[in-house]
């Protein structure tokens, strides 16, 4: 399996290049040459395994420079009960991602937050610490991860990443906006090869520091310079298995669709569930839901991609998803537009100099249909009363991201066809985000023993302005 830029970038990289270096040379992100098919005999003989064995076998179709035995060693190492083991009480943990049913075969929670952090970006991340260890031992190499977070990528990141030979971690996050349990994930931790850098501003400043210094060329091959937000295409690789093990588990038979709600800000989530539905995936919908930074809703509304500035976006109670300029979004408009590198490039530039992109009234836009997306947004108000809702109606409790889905998978119900199941893609364990549970519900919420004080805990994180330089000469006096 070749790799091409969104952008155009002659090169055709296989896997593992791309696994350690991130973006593409003109800044572009990687995607596949071609979507691999997936037949029906496939789907009937997928039906039944377990995760490992899934994730083996989609993921076999994406790395094909590493050895099958191998690949299949990782992700047996990846996907076991003993890393995902914090699933709801009655569900299935072996399952690693159970579907909990709030209403039976018609609206479920696909649980995704059972790692060791609580969040669905362990589901990608455990695998990319396998990938990163396995591929840099067998190169003889080192690398340093630059990172951004909104809350939950940094701490999955440095957990999959923590003690791992030849890793060091570089990890950005906007000081005073995530939550205390979030920081002190993050921040709590002594490994020698984690770095925490909380920069004053917003996440899109940190995610673009991340860029600036990733299309450094000479920079990041000096200083070995990796990615593992979800720019990194292995990342978007590993979610895609979940969609598959999700349809599996709400449907009876490989004739049936289902419908997906993802609560999405850097819209790498649901571009996994995009590219699932490319491949063959019977997916009726995809429901995007956003919170008030709703740059993507709009752009599903209305045709017009408008970043916003720092300024402009909005801190709320579902922090991972404050983000207004939305990295894998590049992603689906190159399928949007038909593959077309040079149009991408032409769209990004007006991004990449802080403006937007218009494409109400084109052909591009016309074919929005074609992709069954659809969207829409909630705010503080909302989230908390779904919160409440959900708890009271179903006695489940649930985060504010997953409020977010389930908000706007009820006000998108009627896109939905009849009769299909439709899951709601749990984000995060409602733990990380006390404060809004208590003003919801009255109460703390529920959290696994082994985290009981972790905000209690030392703390080692430095403070930096959002400066480009500043964070280079961080990396330089500490590799």
């Amino acid at each position: 399996m070749k790799y091409l830029s969104t952008r155009g970038h002659a090169a055709r990289p296989e896997f593992c290049d791309i696994l350690l270096g991130g973006l593409a040379p003109d800044g572009g992100l990687y995607l596949p040459e071609s979507y691999p098919q997936i037949s029906r005999a496939e789907l009937d003989a997928w039906r039944s395994l377990s995760y490992a064995d899934l994730a083996f076998a989609i993921l076999s179709k994406f790395i094909t420079d590493i050895p099958a035995a191998d690949l299949k060693a990782i992700c047996d190492k990846t996907y076991t009960a003993q890393v995902y083991r914090f699933a709801r009480p009655g569900d299935d943990a072996a399952e690693i991602t159970p579907v909990h049913w709030l209403e039976a075969g018609k609206l479920g929670l696909l649980e995704l937050s059972n790692g060791p952090t609580l969040a669905f970006k362990d589901m990608a991340m455990q695998l990319l610490g396998n990938l990163f260890e396995y591929v840099l031992e067998r190169r003889g190499e080192t690398i340093n991860i630059l990172g951004a977070t909104s809350g939950d990528t940094g701490s999955a990141a440095e957990y999959a990443m923590r003690g791992k030979h030849a890793v060091r971690v570089f990890m950005l996050s906007p000081h005073g906006k995530m939550s205390a349990f979030q920081r002190a994930q993050m921040y709590s931790l002594q490994d020698e090869n984690i770095y925490n850098i909380a920069v004053t501003g917003m996440f899109d400043d940190a995610q673009d520091i991340v860029k600036a210094v990733s299309n450094d060329a000479a920079f990041k091959a000096r200083y070995k310079i990796g990615a593992v937000n979800s720019i990194n295409w292995a990342r978007v690789a590993a979610q895609i298995v979940y969609y598959f093990k999700g349809y599996f588990a709400a449907t009876q038979s490989n004739d049936e669709q289902v419908a997906f709600c993802v609560p999405s800000g850097n819209f790498g989530n649901i571009c996994a569930g995009h590219i699932a539905r490319q491949m063959g995936l019977p997916i009726a919908r995809l429901i995007l839901a956003t919170n008030e930074n709703d740059v993507l809703d709009e752009f599903f509304r209305t045709g017009v991609y408008r970043p916003r500035k720092a300024a402009e976006t909005h801190v709320t109670s579902s922090p991972s998803m404050d983000i207004s300029k939305a990295s894998n979004f590049e992603r689906f408009v190159f399928d949007l537009v038909g593959r077309d590198s040079k149009r991408v490039a032409e769209l990004w530039k007006a991004v990449d100099a802080g403006g937007a992109f218009d494409l109400s009234g084109s052909a591009d836009f016309a074919r929005i249909g074609d992709f069954a997306l659809v969207s829409g947004c909630s705010s503080h108000a909302g989230r908390v009363a779904t919160i409440r809702k959900v708890f009271e109606q179903y006695g489940t409790m649930i985060d504010t991201h997953t409020a977010d889905g389930i908000k706007v998978a009820w006000d998108c119900a009627g896109s939905v066809p009849a009769g299909v199941p439709l899951l709601v893609l749990e984000t995060a364990l409602p733990a990380k985000f006390a404060e809004t549970i208590r003003e919801a519900l009255g109460r703390e919420p529920e959290r696994p023993a082994e985290l009981e004080g972790i905000e209690n805990l030392p703390q080692r994180v430095e403070l930096m302005a959002p400066d480009v330089e500043a964070v280079k000469r961080f990396i330089v006096e500490r590799v």
